[in-house]
C-alpha cells in the first residue's frame, strides 16, 4: 500500500488506470503510443523511449476437483485472503488437505508454475502455527521447495506435516459425502488407496499469464507457446525483448516468485536507462535505403517487409526509416526495379568479392588484368 500512494502521488510519473493500448508506432528513443483512459476512452498520445512490459499473471480457476461446485474446495490464493480477512478460523479446522499441480505440468500447461510448493507448506505451517492439533495432509507429485526454501520444508515434516505423492496416472478423487469432502488418494509407500476427510480442500493451481494478446500482437513481441512473453536470449539478454527498447519484468516472462519479480524489474530499469540517458542514439550500419529516382512505388517492399517499415513519401517514393529497419533484405530480393540497397551488401560490392574470389581460385591473384579487363 505504501509503495502504491508513493507511485501515485510522485511528481516525475504520470499513472494512468483503466487505460487500453491503441496505437503503437515508432523506435527505441521515439515511441509513440496512443491510450483510451477511462470511463469515457479519453484518446491520449505518450512519447517515450522505452517500454517495459509487466502485465503479469494469475492463478488458473480449476474444473476439476469439485471446484465452483463445493464451498470447502478452494486455491491457495482464496486460502490466503480469507485467512487474512478472517473469513477463516484455523482453530476451526480438524482436517485440511491439498493438492498440488492442479492445472500445471500437464499436456495443456507441461510447464511447473514453481510457487505452488512453497506456498503451500508456508499455509500449511500457518495453520499448524495457529492450530497444532489440525491434520495437513499435502498430495503431490514432487516437492519443489528448491534453495532456501527447503528447510521450511524440514520445519514442515518436523511440525506434523504430512506429504503423499500421486501419480499423474492415478490422481486423487475428490467425492461430496453427506455434506463433506473426501479424498482418495493411492499412497505408494503403501500400494493401497487411502481416504481422507476434509473440511477444507486447498488446491495449488498453475500460474498463467493474463490475457496479452492485444498488447503482444501491437508492439510485436515474441511470445512462448504458453503465452508468457519471449525474451531475446537467455543468459546475454534475459530482460530484453528482440526488439529494441522493449524490455519484460515479472510473471508476464514465466511464473516465479516476488523476489525474482522485483529482481527482474530492477534488471529491466538498468537495461531501459542505457538508452532513455542518452541525448542521440546510432542506429545499425546494415540499413536498406532507397534510390528515389529508381522508385516505381509499386507497393511490393511494404508488402514484404516482415517489419512494416517501408511506407510512401508525400514526394511519391517508397521511404524507409534506418532507426526501424532490421536489414533482412527482404525487400532488396523483391524490388523488381533495384532501387533498394542493403548497406554494405550492395550488388557492386557482392559482385567485386565474387570477382576477386574467382581470380585468387583461379591463381590470377585478386586484381584483374589487362585480359581480364
Amino acid at each position: 500500500r505504501d509503495m502504491v500512494e508513493r507511485v501515485r502521488n510522485h511528481p516525475s510519473i504520470e499513472l494512468f488506470t483503466e487505460a487500453t493500448l491503441v496505437d503503437h508506432a515508432g523506435s527505441k528513443g521515439t515511441y509513440t503510443t496512443g491510450i483510451e483512459v477511462g470511463p469515457q476512452k479519453e484518446y491520449r498520445s505518450l512519447e517515450h523511449g522505452i517500454v517495459i512490459l509487466a502485465t503479469g499473471g494469475e492463478e488458473w480457476q480449476p474444473d476439476e476437483y469439485l471446484h465452483g461446485e463445493n464451498p470447502r474446495v478452494i486455491t491457495q490464493q482464496a486460502f490466503e485472503e480469507k485467512l487474512v480477512a478472517g473469513e477463516i478460523d484455523p482453530k476451526k479446522l480438524n482436517d485440511v488437505v491439498m493438492i498440488q499441480c492442479v492445472g500445471s505440468r500437464n499436456e495443456e500447461r507441461p510447464y511447473c508454475s514453481r510457487i505452488c510448493c512453497s506456498i503451500a507448506v508456508k499455509n500449511a505451517l500457518k495453520i499448524k502455527e495457529i492450530n497444532p492439533d489440525a491434520s495437513v495432509n499435502i498430495l503431490y507429485r514432487d516437492v519443489r521447495t528448491y534453495g532456501m526454501l527447503e528447510q521450511y520444508y524440514t520445519k514442515a515434516r518436523q511440525q506434523g506435516v504430512l506429504f503423499t505423492r500421486y501419480d499423474p496416472d492415478s490422481k486423487p478423487e475428490v467425492v461430496e459425502e453427506n455434506g463433506t469432502v473426501s479424498v482418495t488418494a493411492l499412497d505408494p509407500t503403501i500400494q493401497r488407496k487411502v481416504k481422507l476427510k476434509a473440511d477444507l480442500l486447498v488446491l495449488s493451481a498453475a500460474v498463467i499469464p493474463r490475457d496479452n494478446d492485444h498488447v503482444a500482437n501491437l508492439l510485436k513481441v515474441s511470445r512462448t507457446l504458453d503465452n508468457f512473453y519471449l525474451e531475446a536470449h537467455m543468459k546475454l539478454r534475459p530482460v530484453d525483448f528482440a526488439n529494441d527498447g522493449v524490455f519484460m519484468a515479472g510473471l508476464g516472462h514465466g511464473p516465479k516468485p516476488i523476489h525474482e519479480s522485483i529482481s527482474q524489474a530492477a534488471a529491466a530499469v538498468s537495461r531501459a536507462c542505457t538508452i532513455i540517458s542518452k541525448d542521440r542514439m546510432q542506429v545499425g550500419g546494415v540499413v536498406a535505403k532507397v534510390e528515389p529516382d529508381k522508385c516505381a512505388v509499386c507497393l511490393i517492399c511494404v508488402r514484404a517487409c516482415p517489419y512494416n517499415v517501408p511506407f510512401i513519401h508525400e514526394d511519391g517514393y517508397s521511404q524507409i526509416d534506418p532507426s526501424l529497419c532490421q536489414g533482412c533484405g527482404n525487400c532488396v530480393a523483391e524490388c523488381p526495379n533495384k532501387a533498394i540497397e542493403l548497406q554494405h551488401y550492395t550488388d557492386h560490392q557482392i559482385l567485386e568479392k565474387s570477382r576477386a574470389l574467382t581470380l585468387q581460385a583461379a591463381g590470377l591473384g585478386t586484381e584483374p588484368t589487362t585480359e581480364d579487363s
